[in-house]
């Protein structure tokens, strides 16, 4: 068997699974008594109204597939097909959903789309694109949504220890986005030779020598990419925001459906219900567990709790909004992922 196939043994497809699932388990027991549970679930009536918020959630998922699929293609100029891009983003995805989102599994992106035959260097210069279109996408949105949602909405109940750890984090972690994100406009359109001279003058010193092949590798990538991008039409640069846009909100949508269906009498709040989703995403960026298994159900639990009414139902919610963002991805991937992943490696090695 050859070395890439055992890299990606089924085990170790399944393993994020089973931390995700024994973390799931473990509130079950503790953050709600049985009895609650139970009784919840049997008052949940799967209804029309239901089974229309469930399908409406995997349509938003859909939605933002279509969206970094869209973009994959925009940014390649429709070299790749919409059945190439779909699968570069489903490896994208699968490898975020192993992978610690402080880390992020979109750093493989470059292999992936030189799989489906971009050259090496350009699919370095379109994964960093992508980073780029991502943070920017926070950077500008986040604020428009605190703008226009009161702050005791938006960080749940004023003066409790949650409300001020999750505005901290929050607006810490945007801050780190925002200047990342100057950095990276900064290395890849406005001054990539300046960004190179202090990358290779970090890498020189002791602390960073460690690293000095990829902190060089970094600048040399910014450089080049900076060359393409800077040709680049408005139209192209309006396209691949879009893309970016329509994926983010899509995904915060799963959780607007689910509570259109199971919370009916807080439709009201469906503006806030998406912007707390925006505070959560930001918060996961820091995740040291793989697609922030187990810190993702208890934010969820706790964050829309004040909304629920009970731990219980801000569980199984919870439970849903994981099944529908992240475990079918992680199941995609034990029945398909590491067989692409392997001809991946093996096409590579060739």
């Amino acid at each position: 068997m050859s070395d890439s196939k055992s890299s990606f043994s089924f085990w170790k497809v399944l393993l994020p699974v089973a931390i995700g699932l024994g973390v799931v388990v473990l509130m079950f027991v503790h953050d709600a008594r049985k009895e609650d549970i139970a009784d919840i679930w049997k008052s949940i009536h799967f209804d029309s109204r239901i089974i229309g918020c469930v399908v409406a959630g995997f349509l938003c998922m859909f939605g933002r597939d279509f969206g970094l699929t869209w973009r994959f293609r925009a940014l390649t100029d429709r070299k790749l097909t919409w059945r190439q891009a779909w699968k570069v983003d489903m490896l994208c995805e699968f490898t975020n959903c192993i992978t610690p989102s402080a880390v992020g599994g979109s750093s493989l992106g470059m292999i992936f789309l030189n799989s489906q035959g971009i050259e090496m260097g350009r699919a370095t210069t379109l994964m960093l694109t992508t980073l780029f279109m991502d943070e920017l996408f926070f950077v500008i949105a986040c604020p428009f949504v605190v703008m226009f949602t009161p702050a005791a909405d938006i960080f749940a109940s004023e003066g409790s220890s949650f409300s001020h750890g999750i505005k901290y984090t929050f607006w810490i972690v945007y801050m780190l986005i925002a200047v990342w994100t100057f950095i990276l406009f900064l290395g890849i359109i406005w001054k990539p030779l300046w960004i190179r001279k202090v990358l290779d003058k970090i890498s020189g010193l002791r602390w960073f020598r460690k690293w000095s092949s990829q902190i060089q590798a970094l600048g040399a990538n910014m450089v080049a990419t900076s060359k393409e991008l800077q040709s680049k039409p408005f139209g192209f640069w309006l396209e691949v925001f879009c893309g970016t846009a329509l994926s983010w909100t899509s995904r915060y949508l799963v959780v607007n459906a689910l509570f259109w269906g199971f919370i009916p009498a807080d439709d009201k709040y469906q503006w806030v219900i998406l912007a707390r989703q925006f505070v959560i995403w930001v918060v996961l960026m820091v995740s040291p567990t793989p697609g922030g298994a187990g810190l993702s159900e208890w934010l969820f639990s706790e964050y829309y709790g004040d909304m629920v009414g009970t731990a219980g139902m801000a569980l199984i919610l919870a439970v849903f909004w994981r099944l529908i963002t992240y475990y079918l991805y992680l199941l995609i991937g034990a029945l398909v992922v590491p067989s692409w992943l392997s001809k991946t490696i093996d096409r590579i090695r060739k």
